[in-house]
């Protein structure tokens, strides 16, 4: 590591989203972060005072080159992440990639070549994956209490055609695209969910264009977008992705099937998450609050969490990701979301969209361990 024995940490997209990280890597007596990197010039002062960095930079191969980072967080527009991750992990730099991992096939084969011939970490920053539900449902899956788990549902749904136009990558590369664009929230935790296990096809379908932007111009990506997955084990699983829909946000819908019990997240506010597990629950026509369980079966990290866990991003997942993360550096713990967990989320979004546009046919997903 770097001279004062702590893991100096770059965030590039340091404005927006790169922004959001300070609490975690403050957390971590390992960790800090040392330089910021965004091309919005006039706002990197204030983000290097807010992230607590003594190093600023406008250009990204210029940081790598010139700043003694360790690792580097990449919060930039969803096209930026592979190459950027690939120029790091060339010069055996960690990396921590928001989501998603790539936005083509030939960029997943890339960075699966790169992260086989570097010596540094790649994590991808999945961070619903840790959000306490999820993580709840996770323990009771692996105590065995859903028998075996066979079929499962997630959905993001969120109207952001305005966002599209203050953020404008958004209208190329997740509403200029048909097919599933943004599906790693939604199928992460639920690949988590069904351990050892991968979507090996995926077919995609949409509901059709119904509105347009600002310049009257259809969006490619239709409304509602549905794909369905098939796993290796003979699962199935259905993620619905809506990012132009006129209806109030739901972006952690999820369901879940076992042969011994399932689970239904709250759809809305006011609602509360339930399950039914046969092992508990006598009464099979009663839900009971997931929330009932935690006392018996939630794991370390959600049972007393820091105040900088709780008040983190995403339900904490910012926080969480980044521990995950610097432990693997740090201490070689096996990395909860490497480079083929990365693809497994990845990849079926990327298929769908091929599927999509010869009428829903089924495709293969490809297998990164394999290349």
């Amino acid at each position: 590591m770097a001279v004062l024995e702590k893991l100096n940490v770059g965030v590039v997209g340091a404005v927006g989203r790169g922004g959001s990280f300070r609490a975690a890597f403050d957390a971590h007596p390992l960790a800090r972060i040392h330089a910021v990197c965004d091309i919005r010039e006039a706002l990197l002062e204030e983000a290097a005072e807010k992230l607590g960095a003594s190093e600023r930079y406008t250009d990204y191969e210029e940081m790598l080159a010139q700043s003694e980072v360790d690792a580097v967080v990449i919060g930039t527009p969803m096209h930026f992440h592979a190459p950027q991750a690939i120029l790091a992990l060339d010069q055996n730099i960690h990396v921590l990639s928001e989501v998603t991992a790539a936005v083509s096939v030939a960029e997943c084969r890339a960075l699966v070549a790169v992260v086989k011939r570097s010596k540094a970490v790649y994590m991808m920053a999945e961070n619903y994956t840790y959000m306490k539900p999820n993580v709840l449902v996770k323990e009771l899956v692996r105590r065995g209490l859903f028998g075996v788990v066979y079929y499962a549902e997630g959905e993001y749904i969120h109207e952001l055609k305005g966002l599209n136009e203050i953020t404008k990558w958004r209208r190329t590369w997740q509403t200029g695209i048909d097919g599933i664009t943004y599906g790693t929230h939604s199928l992460g935790p639920i690949l988590q969910w069904m351990p050892d296990d991968r979507v090996v096809r995926v077919c995609c379908e949409g509901s059709g264009h119904h509105y347009m932007d600002p310049r009257e111009v259809f969006y490619e990506n239709q409304d509602t977008c549905v794909m369905l997955a098939k796993t290796t084990k003979g699962g199935m699983i259905k993620i619905r992705v809506d990012m132009l829909s006129e209806r109030p946000h739901a972006m952690t819908n999820y369901s879940l099937q076992g042969t011994r019990g399932c689970y239904e997240s709250a759809r809305s506010r006011g609602e509360r998450h339930r399950i039914w597990l046969a092992d508990l629950h006598e009464d099979k026509n009663a839900w009971v609050d997931l929330a009932d369980l935690e006392e018996a079966y939630m794991p370390r990290m959600w049972r007393s969490p820091s105040e900088e866990a709780k008040k983190a991003g995403h339900g904490g997942g910012d926080y969480f990701e980044v521990l995950d993360f610097v432990g693997s550096i740090v201490d070689g713990t096996p990395c909860p979301i490497g480079i083929h967990e990365a693809m497994d989320m990845t990849l079926p979004g990327l298929i769908s969209q091929e599927s999509i546009l010869q009428g829903g046919a089924w495709k293969a997903v490809p297998d990164s361990r394999q290349w």
